[in-house]
């Protein structure tokens, strides 16, 4: 690197074009420097100046000095709900936020032990390996180790993030990409990002799944952009969802036949899942064939249209607790007070109360950087103390 400030991390400005859905042009015309500047600046030939540094935080809206830290390994690459290629920007700004998700638990941990990570284990390689069997028996499996029985799961989100999966959902502005999930090699453990934009409680819930399947299911197996093994492995992720939100024994015998739409929206409230997500699982346990199966799609969509069923506003979607609860003990055991929450992970104020669930301006104020040394006198007395009702024991990290 010719010049510039030390230390500058070319990495951290591709995380942010990437986050901020921008173009090396439009970055330029912002910041008031050209883009083969910024072209310089991202390949590491160059470094800004004191004052361009100033100017490309503002617009970018994140602390200078972040731009000076350390890029942590990247999350292994998400499968994403919409693989057009249309969305590769989109795609690129929501891996982006899922990194700084990872930025914000790598500070937090610091300070506090997570929920360990309670997922059963897989070692396939390839999707072609993987039968119907084979994803039943993970279903199953994960359910055993959270103690869920094979009833409905009363709060799907609440038990993810028990099991050490940290839970994002805000709003994203993509409609096609519902969500994504991810592996963190740094943090040895997976993050989810939910899209809130739908809305939709029940639907909400079966893209929880979905993630909670790619993550079990696909953690060994290399990402590729072949259109068939993209579609197999999102079919697979969708059995998963059936099989664990509708477990075979008990969801077949509540229902009765002839299946009716009638008779499902009944169990859509009783399980949390949407009448079209029980009539695909209906098939996939042979209780309904092919022809019944469209049939009863054919009615739906008669009666309701395709894409809302009645009671979709029933059920408020579940929402994310354990980041956001983690922020409020720091600042109510007087760790680190919450008007230096942002400046210390050196995001935005908005972008950690999105990732995380707070209010909006709950962190707004005065911006104050916290230095790592300050806050490790601060944690030295803390207690410890049980993570609300996420059921897991956080303690303070006195050794870190």
């Amino acid at each position: 690197m010719s010049r510039g400030i030390k230390d500058f991390q070319p990495g951290r400005l591709i995380q942010a074009l990437a986050a901020r859905a921008l173009s090396q042009v439009q970055l330029a015309a912002m910041v008031g420097v050209s883009p083969a500047t910024i072209s310089k600046w991202k390949s590491g030939q160059q470094a800004p100046e004191a004052e361009a540094l100033e100017n490309l935080s503002k617009v970018i809206n994140v602390s200078s000095e972040w731009f000076t830290r350390p890029v942590p390994e990247k999350v292994s690459l998400p499968l994403f709900r919409s693989n057009a290629s249309a969305h590769v920007a989109a795609r690129a700004m929501l891996e982006a936020r899922l990194e700084w998700t990872q930025d914000i638990v790598l500070a937090m941990s610091e300070f506090v032990d997570f929920p360990e990570v309670t997922l059963p284990t897989r070692s396939f390689k390839d999707p072609q390996q993987i039968t119907n069997a084979d994803i039943e028996d993970a279903a199953c499996e994960c359910r055993d180790m959270w103690g869920l029985g094979r009833r409905a799961i009363p709060d799907l989100a609440m038990a993810v993030e028990g099991a050490g999966v940290i839970l994002v959902r805000e709003e994203t502005g993509i409609a096609p990409i519902e969500g994504l999930s991810a592996w963190s090699h740094v943090l040895q453990r997976p993050l989810i990002l939910l899209s809130a934009d739908k809305d939709n409680g029940f639907r909400s819930r079966f893209d929880l799944a979905h993630e909670l399947g790619h993550l079990i299911l696909h953690k060994g197996i290399d990402r590729s952009t072949d259109p068939d093994r993209y579609k197999l492995m999102e079919s697979q992720a969708h059995r998963f969802a059936g099989a664990f939100l509708l477990p075979a024994e008990s969801f077949a015998a509540d229902v009765r036949t002839p299946v009716t739409l009638d008779s499902l929206l009944l169990l859509k409230q009783r399980w949390g899942v949407s009448v079209a997500a029980m009539i695909m699982r209906l098939e996939a346990l042979k209780i309904i064939d092919s022809d019944a199966k469209m049939l009863l799609f054919k009615r739906r969509s008669a009666r309701w249209g395709a894409k809302s069923e009645p009671g979709d506003d029933t059920r408020v979607p579940e929402q994310p607790r354990l980041l956001k609860r983690t922020i409020e003990l720091l600042a109510s055991s007087g760790v680190m007070p919450l008007e230096a929450v942002a400046g210390y992970i050196g995001l935005a104020a908005n972008d950690v109360e999105k990732l995380t669930g707070l209010p909006e301006h709950y962190l707004s104020g005065k911006a104050t950087v916290v230095h790592l040394a300050k806050l490790k006198t601060l944690v030295k007395d803390a207690p410890s103390t049980r993570h609300g009702d996420i059921g897991a024991v956080i303690p303070f990290n006195r050794n870190k």
